[in-house]
């Protein structure tokens, strides 16, 4: 799937197929009977899949649909918790390369005090708010939902304390930034995992088309309006970087040369792609991503933003790296959680 990706995207524009992501194939999600779309944002249901792992279904106005999501509670609910907004890559979760599937996340969570809620919807859209909808997505308002709609239910439903810090790899390491810059004052920490923060240059937009358009074959103009407007400047991190002072910011990449996750010795999930494809697309990808993760870091330096930073001598655009990552951020997220300890 993904060499045939690579084909057609052709020339370097393939370099931005995001790995673990399926063809599009659903249908557009239908308004839901007997929601109103003035009502307000709340609770549909609540699934326990077991004490700590919950599926929470949350009606969205803006989207006129439920939104299911993946909760990992915390090690002790005695008191109210922080919580951490975990975005998946392109495929929003929906193709089964998500947190859940490809990382350790259950067991490294396992004794840590926050909520993590990782939407499992978003494919293709970068978790922001189309301007126009889309034939084959629909109405895409994410960036309502998660910074407006969603926040408040979410510290209802879970008893959370309204301390919150977002992450994303991929995809949506972009929309982490961008989502913070969008809603001042939601998070107090942003992490980004192998991410093109400039969706307003000519790279940053092939990027973008190539997730879109090849992977998706949807109009990447009904997500931000013509390639150049305002909309791609508007959402760009790196040229509204002065918007990420006084968050605490972790950047990471790699270089895309092989590392230890392409030792096809290891074990691999259903849902990793061919080995091969990991190694010379995602390799591509990542290669780009580092040229777009060292311009925010140039431009967050010029600004006297402070930010971790941690660009690896090698590694693809692949789970094992984001995995690891995670886990390198973690101390950082946990103090800007207000935990008791770096260990959370």
């Amino acid at each position: 799937m993904y060499s045939e990706a690579f084909r057609r995207a052709g020339l370097c524009a393939g370099m931005v197929l995001t790995l673990g992501v399926a063809p599009l194939g659903q249908a557009v999600a239908a308004p839901v009977p007997g929601h109103s779309t003035s009502a307000a944002a709340a609770v549909d249901r609540i699934e326990r899949v077991d004490e700590r792992r919950w599926d929470m279904f949350v009606y969205s106005p803006s989207m006129e649909r439920v939104i299911p999501l993946q909760v990992i509670r915390p090690a002790d609910t005695g008191v109210p918790r922080p919580t951490l907004y975990l975005l998946n890559g392109a495929g929003g979760g929906e193709d089964g390369a998500n947190w859940l599937n490809q990382t350790d996340i259950l067991d490294f969570m396992g004794d840590k005090n926050a909520n993590v809620v990782i939407p499992a919807e978003g494919m293709y859209t970068y978790y922001t708010d189309w301007q126009q909808d889309d034939p084959k997505l629909g109405r895409q308002k994410w960036q309502t939902f998660l910074t407006q709609e969603l926040p408040p239910v979410v510290d209802e439903a879970l008893g959370a304390n309204g301390i919150n810090a977002i992450a994303g790899l991929s995809m949506s390491a972009t929309s982490a930034l961008d989502l913070a810059i969008q809603a001042p004052g939601l998070y107090r920490a942003a992490a980004s995992y192998s991410g093109c923060a400039q969706t307003g240059s000519p790279l940053g937009q092939t990027y973008i088309r190539s997730v879109v358009e090849v992977m998706g074959e949807i109009d990447a103009t009904n997500m931000w309006g013509p390639f150049n407007g305002p909309g791609w400047k508007e959402h760009d991190p790196t040229l509204n970087a002065e918007n990420l002072r006084g968050l605490s910011l972790y950047i990471s990449n790699g270089t895309g040369l092989p590392g230890p996750y392409e030792n096809p010795a290891l074990p691999r999930t259903p849902q990793s792609p061919p080995l091969a494809d990991q190694i010379v697309v995602g390799g591509t990808i990542e290669a780009a991503t580092n040229v777009c993760a060292r311009a925010l870091a140039g431009r967050l330096n010029d600004l006297g933003i402070p930010a971790t930073f941690h660009f690896r001598n090698e590694g693809t655009h692949s789970w094992g790296y984001w995995q690891d990552e995670l886990r390198r951020s973690w101390p950082q997220l946990a103090t800007a959680l207000e935990l008791e300890s770096a260990g959370g």
